[in-house]
């Protein structure tokens, strides 16, 4: 799971760190996951809680995209067997299929591949009857990776505003309030397109608190965001779009144009939403690992959202209080958290999120007793190629150059120098970032 594994397991509380990572990784792999939510006894088909006849309909077919879509289209195939009728997915992690078609797209920019695997999504979406049961697997990086823009906007257009968001500061929520309202597909639109068929989503949360709305810009949940919302982000955060999508998004907030779906709808009539997998489904899993390196283990929360290397100046804060005065925990402790941080980009160079996360957590802490881990769950943070970093303090030797890279947002050098960074490849799920501090260290010699 951890490829430089051996090069960074320097300590117990380094070992017990990179345990507790991929173990909240390994949790949360969507053929685990789907495994362990379906069930096919002849033609009944039990999706977590839900039963649904198969002979209930004339055909079967899957559709769907996000990061884990290919290994979830696998796991599906295996259950359905000669019951699936057709079916097409988008990732960026392509698998080899027997009957689902897989797309490979771009995320987080759309591409041109994503937009015609959306567009194919969509034509199986509109060609479903009343006697269709639809099978949508969704998962994180979904809405770059089913674009679908509106007519009116180009894919070359969509790009560059995707681009300018994700450089923004601006949160998941604000993004896809703007992304839903350029898209034929997102904010409920793929089960309108769908209906009058039976739809049940499975899906992999990367959004903090689990918002189905958030989850891919909720293809087939109704939709409270707005035109107005839509141009209010791009407002507050002084971006300007190109004259397409201003002014598609000012005549629909002029009421030219049919807001997205809303709970209301005719179209949710028939719709049923799992919820496979989250960012605690990953914690839990640390937790128990951490519990059995001889660790007292805190979940802090699975949303912490904001700055990321502001996050860690908090984290790195408990850290020193527990070492200190032993709340909110005595060590050896083990601090676990969850969510999505963002880096507004101040610099040109190159890390993430989760790379600031350790290296300002890292300058904060006092004390080289306390070890600062922090991934992204699909291997990949940010613009890099790697899925994190971990770091204690005696790691930084040269504490100048690391603030002066934090303010560059150029972190990634700094850390693969000293051979900091976490490499797991494409990990084929994303249920967010997964931060362990480890404090002091347990007495477990394993």
């Amino acid at each position: 799971m951890i490829r430089n594994r051996e090069e960074l397991a320097k300590t117990p509380a380094h070992e017990t760190a990179l345990d507790c990572i991929a173990a909240g990784i390994e949790a949360t792999q969507p053929t685990r996951v789907m495994s362990e939510a379906l069930e096919r006894d002849g033609t009944a088909l039990t999706i977590g809680d839900a039963t649904v006849d198969l002979d209930d309909y004339r055909e079967v077919v899957v559709v769907g995209g996000g990061k884990a879509a290919a290994q979830m289209a696998n796991v599906i195939e295996d259950v359905l067997g000669d019951r699936l009728t057709d079916g097409v997915v988008v990732t960026n992690d392509p698998q080899e299929t027997d009957r689902i078609a897989v797309v490979e797209g771009s995320h987080p920019t759309p591409n041109e591949a994503g937009e015609e695997g959306a567009r194919r999504v969509l034509s199986l979406a509109d060609d479903a009857t009343a006697e269709t049961l639809v099978l949508c697997l969704i998962s994180g990086g979904g809405s770059a990776l089913l674009p679908a823009p509106v007519d009116d906007v180009s894919l070359a257009e969509l790009q560059s505003l995707t681009d300018d968001l994700l450089s923004s500061g601006v949160t998941i929520h604000e993004i896809n309030a703007v992304r839903k309202h350029l898209s034929a597909i997102k904010g409920g639109q793929l089960a309108a397109a769908a209906a009058p068929a039976t739809v049940h989503s499975l899906v992999l949360s990367d959004v903090v608190g689990d918002d189905p709305s958030i989850i891919a810009s909720g293809p087939t949940v109704p939709d409270e965001s707005t035109y107005a919302d839509a141009r209010d982000v791009l407002d507050r955060y002084d971006i300007q779009p190109s004259a397409a999508i201003e002014e598609r998004l000012e005549n629909g907030d002029d009421g030219e144009r049919s807001e997205t779906p809303t709970a209301n709808d005719p179209a949710f009539e028939r719709t049923e939403l799992h919820m496979l997998a989250n960012g605690f489904t990953a914690l839990a899993a640390a937790r128990s690992v951490a519990e059995e390196h001889g660790y007292t283990p805190v979940i802090l929360s699975s949303q912490v959202e904001g700055e990321a290397r502001e996050a860690a100046k908090t984290h790195a804060a408990i850290a020193d209080e527990a070492l200190a005065t032993e709340n909110p925990v005595s060590p050896p402790a083990v601090l676990l958290s969850g969510g999505e941080t963002t880096v507004t980009l101040d610099g040109d160079g190159s890390g993430g999120p989760n790379q600031e996360f350790v290296l300002s957590g890292a300058l904060t802490s006092t004390s080289a007793d306390v070890v600062v881990a922090s991934v992204d769950t699909d291997g990949k943070d940010g613009a890099s190629d790697v899925a994190g970093a971990i770091a204690d303090r005696d790691a930084l030797d040269d504490e100048r150059r690391a603030r002066a890279a934090l303010a560059a947002n150029d972190v990634y050098p700094y850390l693969a120098e000293r051979g900091l960074v976490v490499d797991t490849g494409k990990t084929g799920t994303n249920v967010n970032d997964l931060r362990v501090l480890v404090v002091g260290e347990s007495d477990d010699t394993r």
